[in-house]
């Protein structure tokens, strides 16, 4: 089991329209084999900062999400309207 910690930051105003992503890409991890479970937090102190906790059965489960078309779609999304910045990731092992 691993836990991804991918940190976020958005731009001002763009928050609402992240988290409605959130809840859409839930739906594909929630599909994809080695997904447990995730959440996303919002940094009560920086209102454009996003964690989203992610845990995985296996890095190569994980692997898998982030080399699919439709990480791929969401990803080139944020980049281009949402993002204030590149996101970080890191791995947590059990």
């Amino acid at each position: 089991m691993i836990t991804i910690g991918m940190n976020y930051k958005v731009i001002p105003g763009k928050g609402e329209a992240f988290e409605k992503m959130f809840n859409k890409v839930l739906t594909v991890m929630d599909a994809m084999d080695g997904h447990s479970k995730s959440f996303l937090y919002k940094d009560v102190n920086d209102g454009q900062s996003y964690l989203i906790a992610s845990e995985w059965s296996s890095k190569d489960s994980f692997d898998s999400f982030m080399s699919s078309d439709e990480f791929r779609k969401v990803a080139d999304w944020g980049k281009e309207s949402i993002l204030a910045g590149r996101p970080e990731h890191k791995i947590y092992k059990h």
